[in-house]
């Protein structure tokens, strides 16, 4: 499962990231500076979530756990766009949250669907 705890890895890179500087999430999605602090906090909680899903991930061998971990990180990224995606009128924004977000969703899929098929050859 090499691709996923590549993945995983760098997964777990952002949550660190995403606690040491916060306000990136309001800065990268263009918020009023009145609703930076709430985007700070969203930003805590996807540091919280990606640390412990990826150190689930990176921690097990066992290949069941490293797909579960895979799922919930995609599934995270697609509420990610959703939630994020809705939270601005400006279509530029807009389209650069949605790149990131379902992009990063992409790549986990990739991931998991190269690890899955490697399992059963």
């Amino acid at each position: 499962m090499r691709y996923s705890k590549l993945l995983s890895s760098l997964t777990a890179a952002y949550g660190a990231f995403a606690l040491v500087k916060p306000r990136h999430l309001a800065d990268g999605i263009e918020a009023p500076a009145v609703q930076a602090p709430a985007y700070d906090r969203m930003a805590y909680t996807y540091a919280g979530r990606d640390l412990s899903i990826s150190g689930l991930a990176l921690a097990s061998s066992n290949p069941s756990v490293v797909t579960a971990a895979m799922v919930l990180r995609i599934v995270g990224d697609v509420a990610d766009a959703t939630i994020l995606a809705t939270g601005t009128q400006d279509s530029k924004v807009r389209g650069k949250v949605l790149g990131v977000t379902l992009g990063w969703a992409a790549l986990n899929t990739l991931a998991l669907v190269a690890d899955r098929r490697a399992l059963r050859s």
